[in-house]
């Protein structure tokens, strides 16, 4: 297996957040999701980083003062990301691919003009890997 296409959840599928939304909207679209982290996107559908429920809480205490009128306020990109889920590209190998998802939980992948075209989650990957690790006989 060497196309990373064939463990994609393509955007339509995904969960994200846009740049320009606030920290209630963010809060709001994670708690709908059920994730712990979202990718950020900007309105060109590029990958601009990772949002984690530790960022909001963090935004939430340093930023809004635990209230949700300010938190209408401020947007997510002025909250301090504690680590970016780096992306890797279409053509990326699956060595690469599998390096890569061992730190992050999922891994964003874009295209040669850096558009977000979904994800590779972490459990995709590791399902492949004990699959050609110990294949059903």
């Amino acid at each position: 297996m060497n196309n990373i296409l064939f463990f994609l959840t393509p955007k339509a599928m995904c969960a994200f957040v846009y740049d320009d939304y606030t920290v209630r909207q963010a809060l709001e679209k994670m708690e709908a999701s059920g994730f712990a982290a979202l990718p950020i996107l900007n309105k060109r559908g590029e990958y601009r980083g990772t949002l984690t429920e530790g960022d909001l809480l963090w935004a939430l205490k340093n930023m809004c003062y635990m209230d949700m009128r300010q938190a209408e306020a401020r947007r997510i990109m002025e909250i301090t990301r504690r680590k970016d889920n780096v992306p890797v590209r279409v053509t990326t190998n699956m060595h690469d691919l599998v390096q890569r998802a061992s730190g992050q939980n999922f891994v964003p992948v874009v295209d040669d003009k850096e558009t977000f075209i979904g994800i590779v989650t972490r459990s995709a990957v590791m399902k492949y890997c004990y699959e050609q690790l110990f294949p059903q006989n």
